[in-house]
């Protein structure tokens, strides 16, 4: 009887594949391990095991496999269950849900490299000069790399050159696995033992008095480490004893030392010090916390709705504690990465080293090690903070999920596919594991509090700030009466620059909010009105003038700043708009004394840049810090007096039916970074409609009475929550072929679909990185409707993908488009 294994490829091919084994293999492969299997004509995929069966393919011959790459699943069964639900809801492939999900390190592909054959009857005269390089050097190597054939001819385009050597058969091709990740190893040394007793060691410091330099080593060694004579590591030994590597390598070879290495972690932060202290909460922290358990007791979602600086953060710890008392681990989602350097610390004082950190910023290596410790369930990953990507791992007793931040967009993922959102995703996952979630925010999602008001979600409240301190005093500042009475100077009020002396003459920080970066998004010619514009998108170029440079912040592209209008040729050019670069700079020249940074993504693109740039505030070192949307989310500054928000209107006035959503959850957020201790903070808002609701619902922190005329508004409308929207965006270089894919598929859906149905409709940015693109909103009711009509949009687009002159045209879903 024949066995065969349906595997997942990493690819976007929306099946699974069927590949033979031996019965010994079927024996040893079990659901969630790592198989390499050949793909097409040569190459060589990693793929997850999927089920083993009798069943060979249909419209193909089973190939075989090529290796069983672990001897355990990396992968657990309720691991695969969800990524199949993210695959299902999202409209996406499996494969592209594995391929996001795992570690680069664990999807191995294989390498080409060129083997020579019969390099002595190679006839010279009928080689290139390009073929005569390759074959010289496969007569010193056994094997070249693709790449090491790009060095040797150096040019990028080598495909035809491997070719013409193959067909005139000098070389064959071969496909090989290698393996990614190397474990850290850290070097130790140790006396050898020999060595122990007092006469010994009389003897071997007299052997080694003609070489002063191994003698003075092996003094330092004795002195300092003492009776006990621990081994240390070989880098602390040179440092601190100022023995060269030579003289460290003679010992080692005469045998005084041995030298032997040890795996170590390569995220390992400083050690944490568990404190067993416990957390005395207040009156409403206690309620709120009771609250939560009555709600995890009813397996109900809970939505913490607590104000900035409420204390929601203690009762995490709280409900934390209670999870690894009983054995489980705890998933701790926060929106952004900044974010994780105040918590780990935070959390390190009540959960030691049981700590780990999951996010984008990690290498490949770094991310493996956090995942085989979250899949071994060590101690040290018990709590996993991490940003969206952290649902992905592998649990297997998960007993806590907390989403903080949980209004984020950040949240949302855009590009590639899965288009998921980690919110929801860590609620489905909660759902699997039977763990306990909770939401929290100051600023709801209007989806989660429509939850919780109908009671789908459990709901706790924090009404008040920890310490009965109270929320910042917020005040609109009227820019029309300001630029007629002449009170600007620049972009900033007299009010706003008065109150930012006010508060750095009493020694307090202050935060400014402008949500563009660059120096202006856009450059004008003041004679013609030309605009740079991007070769690729349909955008202008934005202003930096660090680097004196136009950039576009969609494609990467960039140009040196003109000097002169490109169209008319013109030296008059101007720039219009403002962002945070502009603003530091205006700070600066107005402020000479002040202390100003910025934290933005030109200046966060470093590994550990966020970290330094809030350790720096948080010390005290940075008077000013302007910031984009980065600043709002959930940052803890004990000393921030004043928040000034430069341009309201920009955020009110962008189109999109969350507009006003996003503008009230910004403009609250980063209010609460004002005034989190004792003294009451002061915040300014800049605009030119200071009468407008939102802007007075924000002053008052009036959250319920935002909340009633959105979701009024949205049902006026037929928009989220009271239905789903599907966006599907069609992109393609042929703008005629596009515009005519597009229309067919809209129509298509409306055939198909008795739902609202928009569009096809250039987006605002209509062309990015050479495609233009066009967008169809599809608007569903009731959650059967949903998944029915998912299933229509599929079939539709297996109609679309028969047509031969679409095969082009790209077709991306997001399912609850935001």
């Amino acid at each position: 009887m024949h066995f065969f294994l349906d595997v997942i490829l990493p690819i976007p091919l929306a099946r699974k594949f069927t590949y033979k084994i031996s019965p010994g293999e079927a024996e040893i492969i079990v659901q969630g391990m790592r198989v390499a299997v050949p793909f097409g004509k040569s190459k060589i995929y990693t793929a997850i095991a999927y089920e083993t069966h009798h069943r060979p393919p249909v419209a193909y011959e089973a190939k075989e496999i090529h290796e069983i790459l672990d001897e355990f699943p990396v992968v657990q069964k309720i691991q695969l269950k969800h990524w199949e639900w993210i695959a299902n809801y999202y409209m996406c492939t499996l494969g592209e849900v594995v391929r996001a999900a795992l570690p680069s390190v664990l999807l191995l592909e294989s390498e080409t490299k060129i083997v020579p054959v019969n390099l002595d009857q190679v006839e010279q005269d009928r080689l290139t000069d390009d073929e005569f390089l390759v074959v010289e050097a496969l007569h010193h190597q056994s094997a070249l790399r693709v790449q090491d054939v790009m060095d040797i001819i150096g040019r990028k385009r080598v495909l035809p050159l491997m070719n013409g050597l193959v067909q005139k058969g000098v070389i064959r091709l071969k496909e090989e696995i290698r393996e990614k990740y190397t474990p850290k190893l850290i070097r130790y040394l140790r006396l050898n033992p020999v060595y122990e007793p007092e006469t010994a060691l009389e003897s071997l410091l007299d052997s080694l008095q003609r070489a002063p330099k191994q003698h003075q080593a092996v003094l330092y060694y004795f002195s300092q480490l003492g009776q006990h004579r621990k081994p240390i590591k070989v880098s602390e030994f040179e440092k601190q004893s100022g023995t060269s590597k030579s003289v460290l390598k003679a010992l080692v070879n005469k045998g005084v030392f041995e030298a032997y290495q040890l795996q170590a972690d390569r995220v390992q932060f400083a050690p944490g010090q568990k404190e067993a202290k416990d957390i005395q909460l207040n009156e409403l922290q206690s309620k709120a916390l009771q609250d939560i358990r009555e709600c995890f007791l009813r397996d109900q979602v809970c939505l913490l709705h607590g104000v900035t600086s409420s204390g929601k953060t203690e009762l995490y710890i709280k409900l934390i504690q209670t999870a690894l008392q009983k054995g489980q681990q705890v998933l701790y989602l926060v929106p952004e990465i900044a974010l994780t350097a105040q918590l780990i610390s935070r959390l390190k004082t009540y959960f030691g080293n049981m700590v780990a950190v999951y996010h984008s910023r990690y290498t490949g290596n770094e991310r493996i090690e956090v995942w085989k410790n979250v899949g071994c369930q060590s101690e040290k990953a018990q709590v996993v903070i991490g940003a969206r990507s952290a649902v992905f791992l592998p649990f297997s007793n998960l007993g806590l999920v907390i989403v903080d931040e949980e209004h984020e967009q950040s949240y949302k993922q855009f590009d590639p596919a899965p288009r998921y959102h980690a919110r929801d995703a860590a609620i489905v996952l909660s759902n699997f594991h039977k763990a306990h979630c909770l939401l929290g925010s100051a600023t709801p999602s209007i989806e989660s509090f429509k939850n919780a008001k109908t009671g789908k979600y459990g709901k706790a409240e924090i009404p008040r700030r920890f310490g009965e301190v109270l929320m910042p005093e917020i005040n609109l500042v009227d820019l029309k009466t300001a630029h007629r009475k002449k009170q600007m100077q620049g972009h900033f009020s007299q009010q706003l620059l008065t109150a930012v002396n006010e508060t750095l003459s009493e020694k307090e920080q202050i935060i400014l909010f402008q949500n563009r970066r660059g120096f202006a998004p856009i450059v004008e010619c003041n004679s013609c009105g030309h605009v740079p514009q991007c070769p690729n998108c349909d955008v202008s170029l934005t202003y930096h003038q660090h680097k004196q440079q136009l950039r576009c912040h969609y494609c990467g592209y960039h140009m040196a700043m003109p000097t002169t209008c490109q169209a008319c040729g013109s030296s008059k050019l101007d720039t219009k708009g403002f962002g945070t670069e502009q603003i530091q700079l205006e700070l600066e020249a107005l402020l000479p004394d002040a202390k100003v940074a910025r934290m933005d993504l030109d200046t966060t693109r470093g590994k550990y840049a966020y970290d330094k740039l809030i350790n720096a505030f948080e010390a005290r070192e940075i008077d000013i810090l302007v910031g984009t949307q980065m600043v709002t989310k959930g940052l803890d500054f004990r000393n921030v007096g004043l928040v000034g928000i430069m341009n309201a209107d920009a955020l009110l006035n962008f189109p999109d039916y969350r507009s006003h959503e996003r503008s009230f959850q910004m403009m609250v957020q980063v209010a609460g970074r004002a005034g989190r201790t004792k003294k009451r903070g002061r915040v300014l808002i800049q605009t030119y409609n200071p009468y407008h609701t939102i802007l007075q619902q924000v002053s008052t922190y009036d959250y319920p009475a935002f909340f009633k005329a959105e979701i009024y508004e949205r049902e006026q409308f037929h928009y989220p929550p009271h239905l789903k929207i599907i966006k599907v965006t069609l992109k393609d270089r042929d703008f005629n072929k596009l515009n005519e894919a597009s229309d067919w598929f809209a129509m298509s859906i409306r055939n198909v679909l008795q739902a609202r149905v928009l569009g096809p409709e250039y987006p605002v940015v209509s062309r990015i990185r050479n495609q233009y693109l066009k967008h169809i909103l599809i608007k569903l009711e009731g959650v059967a409707g949903v998944s029915s009509a998912k299933k229509s949009i599929k079939r539709v687009q297996q109609s679309f993908d028969a047509i031969s002159k679409f095969r082009s045209v790209t077709v991306i879903y997001n399912v609850d488009h935001i």
